[in-house]
């Protein structure tokens, strides 16, 4: 890539992403710095600099993007599924088998990482990300952000697959179809 031909700042910005995320696949979160991402990025670290101010800034527009991927994938997905359980079931289960498909997402919830993970899952912008995706608008923030931790969850102590979707039939489901119905 050629910075200095760039004319808008969100390709940059993807490109500086993009960049980002192979590196946190390769080496993980925490050992990739600013530095590593402008070298895979073929630019400085001032570019870098002129769009993040810091790695946390960088680590959480990463999850944020991909947050909002994942969320329009998966809504995609469950559209055409008419039960509203059988909809948010199969939305919980594909969000997590896409994160745990894709390298550059599953490198977030090793061992090592999780700590990093858990903390930016709590960002507004994911949330609403995910609640827009999931639950089909941001007004359901509470029901939002409980499906983040239990997403998080299920990333961070993989389980049975049966198991995991017992779990979710049988107490995510209810749990968050009740507050989606007390919503006035």
């Amino acid at each position: 890539m050629t910075w200095g031909r760039r004319d808008q700042s969100d390709l940059a910005v993807e490109e500086l992403l993009d960049a980002a995320g192979e590196l946190f696949a390769e080496h993980g979160i925490a050992a990739s710095s600013m530095a590593d991402v402008a070298r895979a990025a073929g630019c400085s670290r001032a570019t870098v600099y002129r769009y993040f101010a810091n790695r946390d800034e960088l680590r959480l527009a990463y999850v944020n993007r991909e947050a909002v991927r994942v969320a329009r994938t998966v809504g995609a997905a469950v559209a055409g599924i008419e039960d509203p359980a059988e909809r948010l079931t199969a939305a919980v289960l594909g969000s997590v088998d896409h994160v745990r498909r894709t390298p550059t997402l599953a490198a977030w919830f090793s061992t090592e990482e999780q700590g990093i993970a858990s903390q930016l899952a709590a960002s507004s912008d994911v949330v609403d990300a995910l609640a827009a995706g999931l639950l089909g608008d941001e007004a359901h923030r509470p029901a939002a952000r409980w499906l983040v931790r239990v997403i998080v969850s299920l990333l961070s102590s993989p389980a049975d697959p049966d198991e995991e979707r017992d779990l979710i039939e049988r107490f995510v489901v209810p749990a968050v179809l009740a507050d989606l119905v007390e919503m006035p």
